[in-house]
């Protein structure tokens, strides 16, 4: 029985590649061990079968963004905990693999709304946290709110056109009935617990928050607690 050695290692005895290109390789979900992906070059193996793809480029993995529909109450690190392979949406088991390195090096795009649910962006794409940070204020969310109460006479055109409640100016918004206890908002960079004062306003008390888009971006049809990549044909 030969001696365990590193996956990188074996791979540079097998096709003649430097280290670095043998790390790229593994680390991009081209290498194979008795048929299964590892991409982790430090893995050991002894007498496995190691397969490169002939497809392969020894080239750093395109960083990634990930789609989290976050479950009510939870903060930016325990939505993060949620992230792995395991809660990888059923129905978007398809195209890109998951690999260890698309869950390092992640930042977060928008804060949810205090004890709000739905839509959290992770990304390891500079670009896409400039976007949402630097044009914060030019991109477009969209929360459906859940609500109790009744909504005080003009309500929704007073939401619509903007208003003062207990001496803080609120924004128009645009707000409409989705059905009969659930109101849509669409705003630009809603502040903290802004969405709960619209509706306190109108005499509404909020039951539950949850977003749904941000931009260009949808969450779709994402259970609970699980996520998908967001697509290159997706923009914010």
């Amino acid at each position: 029985m030969s001696e365990p050695i590193r996956l990188s290692k074996r791979l540079i005895e097998l096709v003649g590649c430097s280290r670095r290109e043998a790390e790229l390789f593994i680390e991009g979900g081209w290498v194979t061990v008795d048929g299964e992906v590892i991409d982790e070059p430090q893995f050991k193996v002894d007498n496995q079968k190691v397969e490169l793809d002939p497809e392969a480029k020894a080239t750093a993995p395109e960083p990634v963004t990930i789609l989290l529909n976050a479950p009510a109450g939870l903060d930016t690190d325990s939505a993060l905990a949620l992230i792995g392979p395991q809660t990888l949406s059923e129905e978007h088991r398809y195209g890109k693999r998951p690999l260890k390195g698309h869950f390092l090096r992640l930042t977060v795009g928008n804060e949810l709304q205090a004890n709000a649910s739905g839509l959290l962006v992770f990304t390891q794409d500079w670009k896409i946290v400039r976007k949402l940070t630097a044009d914060a204020n030019k991109i477009e969310q969209e929360y459906v709110v859940e609500v109790s109460g009744e909504m005080a006479p003009h309500g929704l055109n007073r939401l619509n056109h903007g208003m003062t409640y207990k001496g803080r100016e609120l924004p128009a918004v645009k707000a409409s009935w989705q059905s009969e206890n659930r109101l849509r908002f669409a705003m630009k960079n809603p502040q903290p617990g802004v969405i709960a004062l619209f509706c306190q306003a109108v005499g509404l008390t909020v039951i539950s928050i949850r977003r749904i888009r941000i931009g260009g971006v949808s969450m779709g049809k994402l259970p609970v607690g699980q996520w998908r990549y967001m697509s290159a044909k997706e923009k914010f």
